[in-house]
């Protein structure tokens, strides 16, 4: 068995053990069911959910967002390589199959969004604000998806660095439930139920 199939086996027992994980917090956060909404309506919920994941996700629908603009779009890069190394990792066993300009694409995602992980974790150390509301955990997750990032643009670099990468995928994702990661799974439920309060009153949407 060559190191990059073992690798490829470890990186699927990590999936499992992340899908678990996941799975347990969901089953938690389902045992919680919100109050019902005793208010009369005065708007239609789903508009209140599809603006929370559309137009309410812009830069100009919050005052933090349209006063730092600039630490927003890093977000929304690091977030967009966050992705990319995720589909990098689906498309991995079949590397030398996909044609130059995707591996091109792939690359550049990635790299910018370990750039964009990079100037995150400066910017918790240096920004005294940030850094006051810091806690190791979340310099520990910046760090290690960062990382993750990082392996994946090597990996676009270079066939060769894929148990490197296969291997920080694998860390990453036993620590997505166990860490701040698990954001991830949060993000959804919070957008949900503020569009569908908001917009049952007629406030978004």
């Amino acid at each position: 068995m060559s190191t990059a199939a073992l690798w490829g086996g470890i990186v699927l027992i990590a999936l499992a053990l992340c899908g678990v994980g996941l799975g347990w917090r969901l089953r938690r956060l389902l045992a919680h069911p919100s109050r019902p909404d005793r208010a009369p309506p005065r708007g239609a919920a789903w508009r209140g959910v599809l603006y929370a994941f559309t137009w309410g996700m812009m830069p100009w629908a919050k005052e933090s967002t349209r006063r730092h603009f600039l630490p927003y779009v890093r977000g929304v890069l690091f977030h967009i390589g966050i992705f990319a190394t995720f589909a990098s990792l689906i498309v991995s066993p079949w590397r030398h199959a996909l044609p130059s300009t995707l591996a091109h694409v792939g690359l550049g995602l990635t790299l910018m969004g370990t750039l964009g992980g990079l100037i995150g974790v400066l910017m918790r150390i240096l920004d005294e604000r940030l850094r006051a509301l810091s806690h190791p955990d979340d310099y520990a997750a910046v760090v290690l998806v960062t990382a993750w990032q990082a392996a994946g643009t090597a990996f676009w670099a270079d066939p060769r660095a894929l148990p490197f990468f296969y291997g920080l995928s694998a860390l990453t994702l036993v620590a997505i439930p166990l860490t701040k990661i698990r954001h991830c799974l949060y993000f959804f439920f919070s957008r949900f139920f503020f569009g569908r309060f908001y917009g049952r009153r007629a406030v978004l949407g």
